[in-house]
This record gives C-alpha cells, structure tokens and sequence, in this order.
C-alpha cells in the first residue's frame, strides 16, 4: 500500500508541474516516451463511412488506468464530418463492436451487452443522437452481422444453441475438443412483425457473411470444426440462394482465407486469400465466379501483400491496399487483373484500412513512426489523405528517436529489410568517415511473430516492442523483416519453410553485424526479444546464438518443437506452411531445432514471460526452457507468469507489468544498472516511474 501510494503522490505532483511548465510558456519537448505514457496511448481502432460519403464513423482503444483494473482497453465511437473536420464523441460511455451504417436509415448499429441484457444484441442509435434502443436479440451471442442492402435483413452469426443436461455428480471434467459449440447463420427480416429468424443450413462453423447488392445471395465461410487449426486451413466459401437456402456453388479454394467483395452488378466476388494449402497468408487476390464458384489468382508477380481488405469502385474495378516491404500502397486494379495501377504510392504514412462511399470520399486508419493510428481523409480529386484526428495531442510534445529504414543483403543473397530507431540522444553522423569515433549505442532486436507477418514503418511502440520507450533510455531498437516476412510476394514468405530456427533466424544475426559494421551498434551490448515465433527466435538467439546477444527476454515463445506440435492448438498450420515435413517422420531434426537442445551453450540472461491461459503456445514450453537453463548452467533466467492472459497480454496492468520488467531486464543486463536481488520480483519498483503528465 505504501508504494502505491507513493506513485500517486508523485504523479500528482508530476501532473503539477507539468501544468505551471504549460503556464509559463512554451512547454520545452519531453525527452522521450515513458512505459507511464505508453499505458495511456490511446489508438484509432476501426473506420466507416456513410453512404452519402459525408460522414464518418470510427473507435478509439482507450486503455485501462493499470493502476485501478487490470481489464482490457475499452472501444469508444467518435463521428467525424468530413465537410467540417469536425470530431465528435458518440458512445463513449461503454465498449461497442461491430460498428454499422444502417443502409436507409439514418443510424448506427453495433453490438453491445447491457444491464439487464441476457446475451449480446444489436443497438441502433440514431446518428441525430439519442438513446440507443435495442433492435434485434437472439437466444445465444451474436458474434457478428451484415445488414442486406434493404437495411431491414439482418445476417447474423451466434453461438449453436444446446440444452444443458444435468450431471447427477458435484463435478464434471471437460473433454478435450469434444462437444464444441459451433457458430451458426441466421437471417432476420427486422421490416416483418412477428419474423422469425431463419438458419441458413451450412454444418461446421461459420465465420463470416457477405450479402450480394441484388440481396439474392449470401456468400458463407464456414469451417468443419470450431477448432483455431480448422480455421487457418479448412475453411470452405459456399454461396446460398437468399430465399430458398440452397447451396448454389462452392468455391474453389484450399488454404487460409481473409475477406470477400461482391461485385456492384452480383456478377463477381473479389476475394483474399492464400494461393494455395501451403501459402502462410491469406494475402492474395482472387476473382470467384458465384455462378460456378472456380476461382482465378490475379497477379501472381505481386511482390508485395494485399491487406484483407479491398473495394469495389465499379462492377470493373477494385480499389486495394497493399503492403510492399515496409511500406503500403493503396491503388486500383481491374478485375481480370489488368492495368494495376498506385494512387497513393509507397514512401509515406502507412495505410492500414479504408472505407469509401459512391462519393468518391475515402478514409483511412493510418499509423506513422510518430504517432499511432489517426483518421485520415482524402475526399474525391485530391492526390493524398489528410489527418483529421489528434487522439493523442500530449504526445506532440515528446521527443521521440528517429526512425528509418535499413536494407541489408545476407550473405546468400537475400535482400532483408527493417526498421531502426535512434535513441533519443542519437548525435547523428558526427564522423561520416569514421566509423571507429561515432558514439555506438546498445542494441534491443525486437523479432516478430509468425513469421508470417512483417513491420512497417509505421507506430512500432507497445507493452511487448520497446520502441520508443527504449529509445528514451539510450537504445538503438531494431526490428527485422527476415526471410518468411510478408510484404515481399508469396517466393520470399516461403523462403524459410521447411528450414526452422535455419536461415530465417540467420538473417537476424546477419541484421546485427551490418548494424555494428555501421557504427551504430556497441557489438557487447545486443538484446533481443520477440513473442510467440520471435519468442522462438528469442530463445534461440539466447542459447544456439548465445555468444551474440548480452539480454533476451522471451514472450509465449516456443523452446521445444516436439511438445510444441503436441500442445499447441494448429499443428497443421505448423505443418502446411512453416514444417511441411511430420515431426514423426524426422524427430531428430526437430529436437535439434529446438532452443532446449542448445542450453548449454546459453549464457544470456533471458527473461521468460507468458499467458498462463495460452493455447496457441502452452506454457509448458517457457517451463521447459527455464528448466533447462536453471538445471544444466549458473545463466541467470526468470519465469513471470500471467494468469487469465493467453497468447499474449490483453489487460492493461498485466501490459504495463510486461514492459516495466521488460525494460528493467534489459537495463540490468545491458546497461549495468543496479538491481536489488533481495527484493521479491513480484514488487515493482514503480514508484520510480512517475507520471510524466
């Protein structure tokens, strides 16, 4: 109680101070981001757009205070006018989902659970204001809808319902993977008195709804099974008639799936989705005819990844967002694929969602090395998007390290890009020639999961990716697209299958002497830290590439690839686009690919964190690690536990708590500060971190 309430008392005084500085004068920058500040950071979430194209709905994440409830970020809905700029909060009050322009109706829809509420229903609100007044509820959880172009059909998806039986025993176990409750599809007609929704028949579970603009037709993905593993590589596309139910067409597609776009005339769906069983992303597009279902790969050349998401702009042509490297593109591409062209090219702020209307007005959700997710609007003629939003205008006034991008080619040939940011105190290129005088900074590699996946050059700051907040503290932050990185076309996202812990992980050393050989980096003094497959690479920098890297901290990462496969919940994934060998056909290569094969070589001290609720990557696996290390060497090792977090942190003291010790490991291991080991580690010494503002 005495610590905490010393916190208090500093962050009032901090928030004090900071007022008479604002009085004074021109508030002089804060020299870089605080782990107090980052807990704060609010985020542009989602972005809508009317149909008249005038106005434009979107969330903001809002985080809990860490030191009051240990809950997740709340989603608020603000409505900006595009004519005006004008921003105004709309529901702030509760968290919403599921965010909707009712078609003909002036209103917003959206999920929501209230007092009194049995399950979660739709609420409409009139975008005129007022009290939101519940418009549709079903027996179990809605999960999701899509409204039919009438606005009065509602597609929806809740949980299968099932009768409960009695146990006559006090207690009962749970079956594994048994007795899974499936999602089901429904249809209600809201314009009929007394209608009763209606089951589209689909078996297994369904995951979204598409209706087409005749209203004639829904497209439905649906999975066999309930299982995570089912949905990343079993899910089927099945087009229904409307009226009757019946199963007009199945797609033709294997392999992991994102979004579906019908055509305006109904004639065609555009769809994401991966190129075939093996591809790791659903990052291509597709043209499905509805009548047949066959389907046709277009732009099979794209170096690059199309986002889930794209647009009709007319019955010929799409509108796309696209990541290329470490940049995004947003553009226009004819439905055979033909004349591809870029409207707001790469080499600026990064595009990571849009809406449009007929108006020709967009908007965007768009991140940038300085600042997190904003709204941006580029309204019909203009060449370039504007920001509309300031969600969180104190962080103007921080300093933050500058951020760039940096290309390296491996020794095999491979081009491999990243993202470096400066520390805050970063003196620049004093001595351009010589290398041997520039001040050399320590180094934290922040790896990323997947690893199909890939960082932009965009906001890189959060609980688990140091970023800013090491930057503020004197490190150089590096974070890596290595070979399996997405954003460079389905040759390169393959390029490390079949080859674990091999080239890929390579590439991140490779990373590290180029940024030595620079100048930039003190070679003594490397960290390295990543959650789930950069978990892995964590582990693996920490024991098989050990004599490199002074610090890791470990997140949900993977130690072990024999048990990993038998606990994780996608071991097909595991095998169609990473392993594509079965560990039973080669236990021995897996075993030596794992980091608990190499631990007695380990000496970096490695923190080890994870979600005691994990399924994606049992816990067992940090146990296993740390267990290995603390048998067979003297290397220091901590395991920090998360009850009721998963495969990474949702909640916001559970987040703060992750980055202060975060911080704290590397600050002990590769700077030298002082640690009292006396202390039980489960008392932070947060009282040391005031509030900034």
């Amino acid at each position: 109680m005495k610590r905490l309430f010393r916190l208090k008392i500093t962050a009032f005084f901090a928030l004090w101070v900071f007022l008479l500085a604002g009085f004074a004068g021109k508030a002089v920058a804060q020299q870089g981001l605080t782990s107090d500040q980052l807990a704060k950071l609010k985020s542009v979430g989602s972005v809508y757009l009317s149909p008249d194209g005038k106005t434009a709905a979107y969330t903001v994440a809002v985080p809990a205070d860490p030191f009051e409830k240990n809950v997740p970020a709340s989603y608020h809905l603000y409505l900006l006018d595009i004519e005006s700029g004008e921003s105004m909060p709309f529901i702030t009050g509760r968290s919403v989902s599921g965010v909707a322009f009712r078609p003909n109706h002036n209103s917003i829809t959206y999920i929501d659970k209230q007092d009194g509420d049995a399950t979660r229903s739709v609420y409409e609100i009139s975008l005129n204001g007022g009290e939101a007044q519940k418009l549709f509820s079903f027996q179990t959880n809605i999960s999701s809808y899509t409204w039919a172009p009438d606005g009065n059909h509602l597609a929806f998806r809740a949980a299968q319902p099932k009768e409960k039986s009695e146990n006559p025993l006090p207690y009962s176990p749970e079956i594994y993977e048994e007795n899974l409750t499936n999602t089901w599809a429904y249809i209600q007609n809201l314009g009929m008195d007394g209608h009763d929704p209606h089951r589209i028949e689909i078996e297994g579970n369904v995951s979204a709804l598409y209706w087409s603009p005749d209203q004639s037709k829904i497209a439905v993905a649906a999975a066999p099974t309930p299982l995570v593993d089912d949905y990343y590589m079993a899910q089927q596309v099945y087009i229904v008639d409307h009226h009757s139910g019946e199963i007009l067409a199945e797609v033709d597609h294997e392999g992991k799936l994102g979004e579906l776009k019908w055509s305006p005339e109904s004639d065609k769906i555009a769809m994401i989705a991966g190129a075939h069983i093996n591809d790791p992303i659903d990052g291509r597009l597709k043209m499905v005819d509805p009548e047949t279902g066959e389907a046709e790969w277009l732009k099979k050349d794209f170096k690059g990844k199309f986002f889930e998401q794209v647009e009709w702009a007319n019955n010929n042509t799409l509108h796309y967002l696209a990541s290329k490297g470490v940049w995004s593109e947003f553009g226009s591409i004819k439905s055979d694929g033909s004349q591809m062209k870029s409207i707001i090219p790469t080499g600026g702020p990064i595009l990571k969602a849009f809406a449009h209307a007929p108006n020709g007005n967009h908007v965007f959700d768009v991140s940038t090395p300085n600042h997190p997710d904003e709204v941006y609007v580029m309204k019909k003629g203009e060449k370039s998007p504007e920001r509309f939003t300031n969600t969180n205008p104190w962080l103007d006034e921080v300093a933050l390290g500058e951020q760039e991008v940096v290309t390296f080619t491996t020794e095999d040939g491979f081009e491999i890009d990243g993202i470096l940011i400066y520390p805050t105190d970063h003196e620049g290129q004093t001595y351009p020639h010589v290398k041997d005088l520039r001040k050399r900074y320590p180094l934290i590699n922040v790896i990323h999961g997947g690893p199909e996946a890939h960082y932009s050059n965009a906001w890189l700051t959060a609980y688990s990716m140091p970023g800013q907040v090491a930057a503020a503290q004197g490190y150089a932050v590096f974070y890596p697209n290595y070979r399996g990185s997405t954003g460079k076309g389905i040759e390169f996202a393959m390029s490390s299958q079949g080859d674990l812990a091999g080239a890929e992980f390579d590439d991140i050393v490779e990373g590290v002497d180029y940024l030595i050989e620079q100048g930039i980096v003190d070679g003594d003094k490397v960290g390295v830290t990543g959650g789930s497959y950069g978990g892995y690479a964590t582990a693996w920098m920490s024991t098989y590439y050990s004599d490199r890297f002074a610090a890791g901290v470990m997140s949900v990462g993977i130690s072990n690839n024999l048990s990993k496969w038998g606990t994780s919940d996608i071991p097909e994934e595991l095998y169609h686009v990473h392993a594509r060998e079965r560990i039973w056909n080669n236990y021995m290569d897996f075993l030596e690919r794992s980091p608990i094969y190499h631990v007695d070589k380990a000496e970096t001290p490695i923190l080890i964190m994870h979600g005691k609720e994990d399924t994606r990557v049992d816990p067992g696996q940090s146990y296993e690690l740390y267990r290995h290390i603390k048998t067979r060497t003297d290397t220091p090792v901590r395991l920090v536990l998360y009850p009721g977090e998963g495969h990474g942190n949702r909640n916001a003291t559970a987040r703060y708590d992750f980055n202060l010790r975060m911080m704290r490991w590397f600050n002990q291991y590769l700077k030298g500060d002082d640690t009292d080991t006396t202390r039980p580690d489960n008392e932070l010494e947060i009282e040391e971190v005031g509030l900034d503002q």
